[in-house]
């Protein structure tokens, strides 16, 4: 697979290194001729490129043409936007990531045709809610350019829905829970697992349908 990464900084320096040690083919494309010369010695010349990622020309240089993969980490929302965008529509790459810096914009580059964006900020958020309590449910990812969510929520005894098999289980409409953690070990599940306190698990749910499953898992307040 042919990764492109525009952006030489912490991000694109730290992917570059797994996925080369994954036998993946790697162009880490990076503008500041410092910064590239330095890049050079950490993941080898074959692997950095130097040159504007926003350039026609260098993409062109650069073999967008071909790439599987375009991945976006400047520290610029708006060049890292320019990139993914001409990767999908100039040079129709299949699958264009792009990191968010200001959270504001991520619904932006979704509507915009980005398969997926990242955010840091919104990676922290996540964790610091994870350890707030239970009944919690805490997105991990977005797919299907936004419309779908990767869930996490961990049951208290207090939930409306432990003790029950998931049949039974009046779940929002294209919701889906797709495994469980119990004490350690891992649960698959179908209509006759029964959900019990403590139960960790991980389901797909319409992003409109999120706040339903919200309510679904929270204890009634006396």
């Amino acid at each position: 697979m042919y990764i492109i990464l525009v952006g030489g900084g912490n991000v694109g320096l730290s992917l570059a290194k797994k996925l080369l040690a994954h036998e993946h083919e790697v162009l880490l494309l990076e503008k500041d001729p410092r910064q590239a010369q330095k890049l050079a010695t950490l993941v080898g010349d074959e692997a950095v490129f130097l040159g504007d990622g926003c350039e026609v020309a260098v993409q062109k240089s650069a073999g967008f043409g071909r790439a599987d993969v375009v991945v976006a980490v400047t520290g610029e929302d708006e060049d890292n936007l320019v990139v993914c965008q001409m990767s999908k529509v100039l040079w129709k790459v299949k699958r264009v990531l792009a990191r968010v810096n200001d959270p504001t914009h991520e619904d932006i580059f979704l509507q915009l045709g980005i398969d997926d964006v990242v955010s840091a900020t919104g990676i922290i958020f996540n964790l610091i809610e994870q350890q707030i309590s239970t009944d919690e449910v805490i997105p991990l990812a977005a797919i299907a350019k936004g419309n779908i969510e990767v869930v996490e929520a961990i049951l208290s005894h207090r939930s409306p829905v432990a003790g029950k098999r998931v049949r039974e289980i009046k779940l929002p409409p294209g919701t889906n829970i797709v495994w469980i953690n119990r004490d350690g070990d891992g649960v698959m599940v179908d209509g006759d697992t029964e959900l019990r306190a403590g139960d960790e698990f991980v389901a797909v749910v319409p992003t409109a349908s999120a706040d339903s499953l919200r309510t679904l898992l929270t204890p009634e307040r006396a």
